[in-house]
């Protein structure tokens, strides 16, 4: 089975940076690393399966293709589309987050 490559849009890659950044001022490099192999193993299981995120968001914002995924251990989502190639990772967003609210802001 092929694994199609996330690739990160900059907002995406801006959320993983603060979340690391708060790991290691908040908690340890243990955690912040552990965040990062979350988010490895959660793109790779998008990758090779990515019709099994939830749409709930994509019905909630009138974004048709839109998904979710759950990062284990660590309360974040990860908002992706499937693309032909690959994986178009739009946000990781704390999943207590207002997601309406973080979704919608435009794009820079």
């Amino acid at each position: 089975m092929k694994v199609k490559p996330a690739h990160l849009r900059e907002k995406a890659s801006n959320d993983v940076d603060l979340v690391i950044e708060y790991y290691l001022s908040e908690a340890n490099e243990d955690i912040a690393m552990g965040f990062v192999d979350a988010l490895e193993k959660g793109l790779n299981r998008i990758g090779r399966h990515p019709k099994s995120g939830s749409t709930f968001y994509a019905h909630e914002l009138n974004w048709p293709g839109l998904k979710s995924w759950p990062l284990k251990r660590y309360p974040y989502l990860v908002f992706y589309m499937e693309q032909p190639e690959h994986i178009d990772v739009i946000r990781v967003l704390h999943g207590q987050r207002d997601i309406p609210h973080w979704m919608r802001e435009p794009e820079e």
